[in-house]
């Protein structure tokens, strides 16, 4: 379960140039999908064998230099509130200025991990006017260039060694299902549905501390473990915020899951915010099925249903192989689908090949449909596996795989989708040298 960095401060003082610092050696791995639209504030990196999220929150306030001391204020506090370590931001070319102080104010009262990093330090001047950041009574800084990366290998030294190591996840572990979406899609209906309204645990009023952040139920005969992210803060004033928390509780709930079941409005279309959803669930290898609620209150057609799965899945592309479900929270219609169809992908994300049949079956598809030759080079596959990983990795053995080409490498995981079922699952797929 990777933990999360969120990077908090004032407006321009690099928090946006030191989060791609953070993430861009991970960011093109992780995006080899082309034509995935990436959210600009929230990234996976990765230091010292340690993977991480990062999180720009300066990302989600709207205007820049204008913005009310409040704005910040939450900011920070949802930061604090969701993030597993921190990372303050200030500027020394600036010095320490009044926003900074209320910022260091609220950080003070904090458990968790904290790191000061003093950016735009370039030389020994002003690693010098640096020592005035003592003052905001934080102790230690780091002093680091965001711009050239200088002093930041030390501020990831001793944010990875706050990173528990990875020991988790025993094999009969139950399935950890997150209920994800925008704030009215019908996530808290749908949770109160399933697990009977006795245990209520929505409530109207912002800002409800949210229950522990799994919950064993057994339902309809399936043990599972819900991850809530019902308590999303409903009656809130400002858009941004919103939007911030939702997507920060969505990081939250998706890096603690097996499957998220992205709950969908139907008489909204499935846009900005449910996409974005999705692809945190798809960067993060996580199962998904997609849940279209209110489907009570479409006038219908005959191919209503149809052309509106066909839209979702046209948005979605290339990761085309997600059940997607129409529901009525309300009337209780195929919640029961819902449960099943997301135990079948949690099924699915566990599933491993025996590497004597993937080669029998592989290699025949390969042979018949070889890579196509570039620069007048003929490529071979000679071999492949599934890694050893929690999710769908195959490595393919090649002789010159940097010439294996992205359209390809869809082939290949179109093969695989069709002859094992891995529904729901995001796969990848790696070319090594033989």
């Amino acid at each position: 379960m990777s933990s999360i960095v969120a990077i908090v401060g004032r407006p321009n003082v690099g928090k946006s140039t030191l989060f791609n610092r953070l993430v861009q050696r991970r960011e093109a791995i992780v995006d080899s999908v082309s034509g995935v639209t990436r959210d600009r504030h929230y990234g996976k990196s990765e230091w010292n064998g340690k993977e991480f999220s990062v999180i720009d929150t300066g990302g989600y306030i709207v205007g820049s230099d204008d913005i009310f001391e409040g704005e910040i204020r939450k900011q920070v506090q949802l930061a604090i509130e969701e993030a597993d370590i921190i990372v303050f931001v200030v500027d020394v070319e600036q010095g320490i200025t009044p926003m900074d102080t209320e910022v260091a104010k609220i950080l003070r009262q904090v458990k968790k991990p904290l790191f000061m990093a003093v950016n735009k330090v370039d030389n020994a001047m002003r690693d010098a006017d640096a020592v005035e950041f003592y003052n905001l009574g934080l102790g230690e800084y780091y002093t680091i260039s965001s711009i050239n990366g200088s002093g930041t290998g030390e501020l990831l030294d001793a944010i990875v060694k706050e990173i528990p190591e990875d020991n988790e996840v025993e094999e009969d572990e139950l399935p950890r299902f997150a209920v994800v979406g925008r704030p009215n899609a019908g996530k808290s209906s749908f949770i109160n549905a399933l697990i009977g309204e006795e245990r209520n645990i929505v409530t109207d009023i912002a800002g409800t501390t949210r229950d522990s952040i799994d919950t064993k139920y057994n339902r309809f005969g399936f043990d599972f473990n819900l991850v809530d992210t019902a308590g999303i803060r409903k009656k809130s004033k400002v858009k941004e915020d919103l939007e911030f928390y939702s997507v920060m509780r969505a990081v939250r709930a998706i890096e603690h899951c097996d499957v998220a079941i992205l709950v969908v409005d139907a008489t909204r279309d499935f846009e900005g915010q449910d996409e974005k959803i999705f692809w945190l669930a798809e960067k993060n290898r996580k199962g998904i099925v997609i849940l279209v609620n209110k489907w009570d209150l479409i006038e219908k057609e005959t191919n209503t249903m149809r052309d509106y799965e066909a839209k979702i899945r046209k948005t979605i592309a290339p990761f085309t192989d997600v059940p997607i479900i129409f529901i009525s929270v309300l009337n209780k219609q195929r919640i029961f689908k819902a449960i099943e169809a997301a135990v079948e992908v949690y099924e699915n994300r566990k599933r491993k090949i025996q590497t004597s049949k993937l080669n029998e079956t592989m290699l025949d598809i390969i042979e018949h449909n070889p890579p196509p030759a570039t620069k007048g080079k003929f490529i071979k596959i000679k071999y492949c596996m599934q890694l050893p990983t929690h999710t769908p990795q195959f490595a393919f053995f090649a002789n010159l795989p940097q010439y294996i080409r992205d359209p390809y490498r869809r082939y290949l995981e179109n093969q695989l989708r069709e002859r094992y079922n891995f529904t729901g699952v995001p796969i990848t797929i790696y070319f090594r040298q033989k």
